[in-house]
């Protein structure tokens, strides 16, 4: 091998081991660039002194775990790197314990805080059951700056962040509550709908905390949204199983607990459980990355499965797709399942790894979807041509199209992998980067559509 592919090689390596690093949101960009001038530094000695590249980085990989409990951490995880044996099974940092019971202090408080803040409106004369518009539109406005709080607390953001964070919600909460959207109108229900895209975006920028701008910050945001959902599901499960032992249990005395639970407990539940979930992903961040990987190789085949047959389907009988609203609605939660699966398979593959058996399924899939939303966007612009322009048909038909690009080029890329032209890199980039188009597009409905539409 020569000096330029010793290089090459070596490069490789320690930019798998700084990549996941500034993936341990306990360090900063600084202290990751601190590291691996000492760790390059112990590299270069051990050539000098005779070593191999590869050998220098195992032997400078061993001193650093001598020396650094994120390197152990990093041979955890990469249990097949052949330098895991060098530096696992060590103790855990001093003051670890002390610092993770702040964190669920501080998760907890905010979660508190959300709890509250869902309930403020009631201070005003707004009930749930009677305003539940207000709260439609709101709702995210109300519970997500905490979750931003609990990542510029644990990111320790600056400033200047914080302002523009702040701004951003202020902002948000002036259009939706001062636009005079008409009664059962439409655009209100796409304001509602979208602005949590909107703003998950805020989320993402508090989440990577100044990594934003690069890929790898993009996707470590895309495996916590995953994460979170996931941890999200099982409290709510958790939570509806006690709900109903007490409810049943007060009803048992003749009390019924019915009315609590729908004005206070179920709200509050869901608001403070944002926090909670986010807090557990953080916490317990080695458990649920062995979770989400697995429910999507369990999925991914199903779909696909349901995707081909549907198609074989239409091809068959030779249907045209009639879509109405509600069916428009599921088809659309269809694709962005799909897309989530896509999101995640990728976030959750080492791109060094070669294509196999799985990578395949995950091409049918995309390209299934990419003929089913084709499908949709014929259908969508046959009700335009035939009934006009409206509010859900012009969001439906923007969602259509942008979805279609992602899923065309994400195609595009996935075969040139498979064939070996391009690298699994490409595609990542390519979905972390597509991301703020998503709350692009959502933030031009909360804006744009209403008045555009005349507030209906």
């Amino acid at each position: 091998m020569s000096a330029l592919d010793h290089a090459t090689s070596l490069d490789a390596q320690i930019d798998q081991w700084r990549s996941y690093l500034r993936r341990r949101q306990a360090i900063h960009t600084a202290d990751v660039a601190e590291l691996e001038d000492h760790l390059r530094e112990q590299v270069t000695i051990l050539i000098d002194a005779g070593l191999a590249s590869d050998e220098a980085f195992l032997v400078a990989v061993k001193r650093m775990g001598d020396l650094d409990a994120l390197s152990r951490e990093f041979a955890h995880e990469h249990s097949e790197r052949l330098w895991k044996q060098l530096v696992i099974a060590a103790p855990e940092a001093a003051g670890s314990h002390a610092a993770n019971r702040m964190d669920a202090i501080v998760a907890f408080l905010l979660a508190l805080g959300a709890a509250v803040a869902i309930k403020l409106p009631a201070l005003f004369g707004l009930q749930l059951e009677r305003d539940a518009s207000f709260y439609a539109r709101n709702a995210s406005v109300l519970v997500l700056p905490f979750l931003v709080g609990y990542f510029v607390w644990k990111r320790q953001l600056g400033a200047r962040t914080l302002l523009w964070l702040a701004a951003t919600f202020a902002v948000a909460a002036l259009f939706v509550n001062v636009y005079p959207f008409g009664p059962t109108g439409a655009t209100e229900v796409l304001a509602a709908l979208h602005l949590p895209i909107a703003l998950w975006l805020a989320v993402g920028i508090a989440y990577a905390g100044g990594r934003w701008h690069e890929s790898g910050g993009r996707m470590d945001f895309i495996r916590f949204s995953g994460e979170l959902f996931i941890y999200f599901v099982l409290l709510a499960l958790g939570g509806g199983v006690l709900t109903g032992f007490v409810m049943m249990m007060f009803e048992a005395i003749d009390i019924q607990a019915e009315p609590l639970f729908a004005a206070w407990l179920l709200p509050c539940g869901a608001a403070g459980g944002v926090l909670v979930a986010a807090w557990l992903v953080e916490a317990k961040q080695s458990v649920i990355e062995n979770m989400a990987p697995v429910l999507t190789r369990l999925f991914s085949p199903m779909f696909a499965i349901v995707l081909v047959v549907f198609l074989a389907t239409v091809l068959l009988t030779g249907r045209g797709v009639h879509i109405e609203r509600n069916e428009l609605i599921a088809f659309d939660l269809l694709l962005v399942v799909v897309l989530g699966l896509l999101l995640y398979s990728v976030s959750a593959r080492d791109p060094q790894s070669p294509p196999g058996v799985f990578d395949v399924l995950q091409v049918v899939l995309v390209v299934c979807a990419l003929l089913a939303d084709a499908l949709a966007l014929w259908a969508i612009a046959a009700r335009i041509n035939e009934f006009g322009f409206t509010p859900n048909r012009v969001a439906a038909l923007g969602e259509n199209v942008i979805l279609l690009v992602n899923l065309a080029w994400s195609a595009v890329l996935y075969i040139r992998f498979l064939h070996g032209h391009g690298s699994f890199a490409r595609l990542e980039r390519w979905q972390t980067s597509y991301l703020p188009v998503y709350a692009a597009w959502a933030a031009l409905v909360v804006v744009v559509f209403p008045p555009l539409f005349h507030f209906i």
